[in-house]
């Protein structure tokens, strides 16, 4: 049964119609696949030989005895570790294709069976056949399970999301869950409490006039989101209750980026850092460094930014001091355009400039506003905030690293990527607005 949260986010979702999580739900699946799928005669189970052993055999078994007939891609059979490149997705989608044509004239669904990697190309191939597909979420690692559009790698070499449909059905067992590696769910929770930064982020945003605002998307992910992170000695244990609200609170990102077609919701610059870090093919000891595990480095460093932002008084911002950061259109673009210069997206700093340029006037307008306002954005983004020694101490406690070099980089390139992180997307964030004060190479250098 699905708590009251899901139910309400399902029912803004635009694609999916299904969310079951809980012990043992993983039995629910052929009855879950008649009553959402209700012509289809074949599932088309995609997964890699870890989840296979996990749960999909058993999903295939439990299909066939409901007489649905069963077809099975694996993604490197051979056991090769593999990532979210688009170059998967691909290969599902013509394996789907070719299932379809050998079976003329039947229905058939893809069922992921997975973590983020599965899901997510499993989603851009059905999204690119134009056909709803289920997944079973095998570690809560990810809060992609439910959300629209799939976070791939380009060909180009760029982390991207591709446009498509969410799942139309999602299952999370966890007695499933409990199985898959230890540092998974720490990814997840580092994952889920870098909510708390990117919903200051989009607060600080809207209050300066950055960005829209989208207010039942809002609620779908913070209503529940403090319970949710609440108990990490319980999600470390794997106890029902606290795994419950933990993988419901990942569920529920999904469903605001649903509700809003955006990621707004969902992450703030704490992402852009771990973006820069996969677009440089990082990797520590010979391994990529799992997405959640360097967002949860960056999502300390930013609440201990903020901790510095909600410490000063803007209330006596030296607005003409600000003014003199403020350059023109095409000096922010030849800074921008040498962000990426001799990269393989060297235009994709110049993209940001523009999409968040405003002239001079409007931005002295922005920040007198900001100005005369801050004793109560101050109240608003305190209230978001949880004191960067607690978030430190929760990810010490579910086994997540907590600074740069433990996920093999360093004070230095975290520094440099505070600002590098301004050209990544329109998304504007707290460093934005420190770069505009003179105050983000200061702040940055004492959160380190």
């Amino acid at each position: 049964m699905a708590s009251e949260m899901i139910e309400k986010a399902l029912a803004r979702a635009t694609d999916t119609r299904a969310c079951e999580i809980g012990d043992g739900v993983l039995e629910k699946v052929p009855s879950l696949f008649r009553t959402w799928f209700p012509s289809a005669t074949r599932a088309v189970v995609v997964c890699d030989p870890r989840t296979r052993a996990a749960a999909g055999e058993r999903v295939e078994a439990l299909l066939a005895a409901a007489g649905v007939a069963v077809s099975e891609h694996i993604l490197e059979p051979g056991g090769k570790t593999f990532h979210g490149d688009y170059r998967y997705a691909e290969e599902v989608r013509e394996a789907i294709r070719s299932v379809g044509e050998a079976a003329a004239g039947e229905s058939l669904v893809p069922v992921a069976v997975g973590s983020g990697v599965v899901n997510d190309v499993t989603k851009r191939a059905a999204g690119e056949l134009g056909i709803p597909y289920l997944t079973l979420g095998t570690a809560a690692s990810v809060d992609g399970y439910s959300s629209f559009g799939a976070a791939l790698r380009s060909p180009e070499g760029a982390k991207q999301t591709y446009l498509c449909p969410a799942p139309r059905v999602i299952v999370a067992d966890l007695d499933v869950m409990r199985t898959a590696p230890a540092w998974m769910a720490a990814s997840g929770f580092a994952d889920l409490m870098a909510k708390v930064p990117a919903g200051a982020d989009w607060i600080l945003a809207s209050e300066l006039g950055a960005t829209a605002w989208h207010d039942s998307a809002w609620h779908t992910v913070q209503d529940g989101l403090k319970e949710a992170i609440g108990d990490p000695e319980g999600v470390a244990r794997m106890e029902t209750l606290p795994l419950t609200r933990f993988v419901e609170g990942l569920m529920l990102g999904g469903f605001a980026m649903q509700d809003m077609q955006s990621s707004r919701p969902a992450s703030g610059a704490e992402h852009m850092f771990s973006h820069l870090l996969e677009m440089r093919d990082h990797v520590f000891k010979g391994e990529i460094v799992p997405h959640g595990i360097q967002v949860g480095v960056f999502t300390l460093f930013m609440c201990r930014v903020y901790e510095q932002i909600l410490a000063f008084d803007y209330s006596a911002l030296d607005v003409e001091r600000c003014l003199g950061n403020w350059k023109p259109l095409a000096e922010q673009e030849k800074i921008g355009a040498g962000v990426f210069a001799g990269t393989r997206f060297p235009d994709l700093g110049v993209k940001a400039v523009r999409a968040k340029f405003i002239d001079r006037e409007a931005t002295r307008a922005r920040l007198e506003d900001f100005k005369a306002r801050w004793p109560q954005i101050r109240a608003r983004l305190e209230a978001q905030l949880i004191p960067a020694a607690e978030i430190e101490r929760r990810l010490k406690v579910v086994g997540a690293p907590t600074t740069p070099e433990e996920i093999g980089s360093s004070v230095a390139a975290t520094l440099a990527d505070a600002r590098k992180t301004i050209y990544m997307r329109d998304r504007y964030m707290a460093l934005d607005f420190l770069d505009l004060t003179g105050q983000l190479d200061s702040f940055a250098a004492n959160a380190l």
